[in-house]
Formats: structure tokens, sequence, C-alpha cells
């Protein structure tokens, strides 16, 4: 025999073998196999549990908190009214943050009254009327939110109600004036921060798209 058929024997017998140790290995399959039902694996013990969206976690969630209890109320905020977006959510209370923050600094809350509740909105004609008593008026300009971030959320399956507490740095200058227009305190140059720990509340799925500030801390 020639050395080019050889060469070929030599080659039929290598592809032989692989073909038998490929069937050891992968097995065969003869006519009709339902598909294998792959499942993944538990998490490992003491790992968040997130709610898990479309195969991942919902990001619109996790990106702005990760305590599980509060991405729970989160996930069942969403079910609830599909519609709901967390950052959306943020966005505008940032803004809220201001509008209420500067009404009860100058003592005008006719136009946020409806974002407030009414336990809120009493304390804060309480301290507007307590300043007035005593002839003092106050001066404020914002200038900004420092720092913001989602403390904790929470949800009531049986009213719907969602609650969201939001931690606010904001910054302002501030000074107050007595009946006779003296400075008393602060001035409007020197700025300061201010930390604020508000929880607004919704029922949600409801028509009125307006959160509420329902409890004032620092």
């Amino acid at each position: 025999m020639n050395g080019g058929g050889l060469q070929l024997l030599v080659l039929a017998g290598i592809a032989i073998f692989l073909i038998i140790k490929l069937k050891d290995v992968l097995g065969t399959r003869d006519g009709f196999e339902p598909p294998r039902e792959d499942k993944l694996a538990p998490p490992p013990a003491g790992s968040p549990n997130f709610e898990v969206i479309e195969g991942g976690p919902d990001r619109d969630i996790v990106d702005h908190i990760n305590d599980p209890d509060s991405v729970e109320a989160l996930t069942k905020m969403k079910q609830a009214e599909p519609n709901f977006s967390v950052t959306e959510f943020l966005g505008g209370a940032r803004g809220a943050y201001e509008m209420i923050l500067m009404g009860f600094e100058h003592g005008n809350l006719d136009e946020i009254e409806p974002l407030l509740s009414e336990d809120v909105h009493q304390s804060f004609v309480d301290v507007i009327a307590d300043r007035e008593d005593r002839g003092l008026t106050i001066e404020a300009k914002f200038i900004g939110v420092r720092e913001m971030s989602l403390a904790r959320a929470e949800f009531d399956p049986k009213t719907s109600v969602g609650e969201v507490t939001i931690k606010f740095v904001g910054e302002l200058t501030s000074l107050v004036r007595d009946k006779d227009g003296k400075i008393i305190e602060g001035d409007d140059t020197t700025v300061k921060r201010q930390k604020d720990t508000w929880t607004f509340a919704r029922t949600m799925g409801a028509a009125d798209p307006n959160w509420q500030l329902v409890q004032t801390g620092d």
C-alpha cells in the first residue's frame, strides 16, 4: 500500500474514534425527546431576594435602593400601577421639595396645599401663624438639592397606599427679620445646608397623580 492510502486509513481511524468518544460523552437522541427543563440554582443563603421582571432585577428599582423590603414594596406599587416609575417619581420629588420648602419659608401655602396631607398642612399653618404673631419674616432663596436618596418604601395591599421616604440635603440662604426689619438670624450670602427626611404617600392606581407629603423630619 502506498503512503497516501496508509495516511487515509489513519485519518479514518481517528475520525471513527472521535465519533465514538463524542457519543459516550453527549449520548444519543433517538426519535422525539422533550426539551429539558433547566432549573436555576437557588441563590446563596443570605443574598437579597429581589423581584425579577423579565428575567432580571428591575433596574428602575434596584438602581435606587437595595433594601429587600423596600424593593418588594416598590415592586408591588408597580404591579398596582404599571406606569409607575421610581426614577420619574424621584425627579418629581426633587421639584416638590423646592416648592414645598420655599412655600413654607415664605409663608405661602396656597400653591402647595394639594401636595400636603391635612396633618402636615395644619402643622405648617401653625408655625407660620406663630411667626406672624411674633412679627417675624423670613427671606430665603433656594440654591439646590445637594444630596437626595431613597430611604425606604412601604405598600399596604389592603388600601393600595404606597409610601416612599426620601432623605434630602438642600442648600439655601435664609435670614430672619423682626417686626422692625432688623436681621436677628442668618444672612443673605451664607449658603446653609438643611437636612430633611420626608415621606410621600399616594393611593396607587388612583386618578389623582399627586403624591402628598405626609410626614417630615430631619
